[in-house]
């Protein structure tokens, strides 16, 4: 069985720059809505469906949470729906902000 790969938070930030992947943020509505990394999708149990309706299965998806942890069991699930490149983003949402400080705000 495929699996999904780790990523770095500055490799993950070069393949959005480069708009190579699409960024699923799992984070509760709330943390999504006060802050979130530029460009991300909010996903959830409610939006699943259409996530993976409008979501190409070729195209890279980077996965993120608060920490890296739970992104992982996300990451996997999306592997198994048929995805061929997903990545945990190592640190989650947390680490992204440490290394780029500078995230959209509500």
């Amino acid at each position: 069985m495929q699996s999904f790969s780790h990523i770095q938070a500055d490799a993950a930030q070069q393949m959005l720059k480069d708009n190579l992947a699409t960024l699923a943020d799992i984070r509760d509505a709330n943390s999504f809505e006060a802050a979130h990394i530029e460009g991300a999708t909010h996903l959830s149990n409610e939006s699943l469906s259409q996530f993976m309706a409008a979501t190409d299965k070729a195209r890279p998806i980077i996965v993120c949470c608060y920490h890296g942890i739970s992104s992982q069991q996300a990451a996997q699930f999306l592997v198994q729906q048929g995805y061929e490149q997903v990545y945990s983003l190592d640190g989650g949402f947390e680490g992204w902000r440490r290394a780029f400080p500078y995230v959209s705000q509500g």
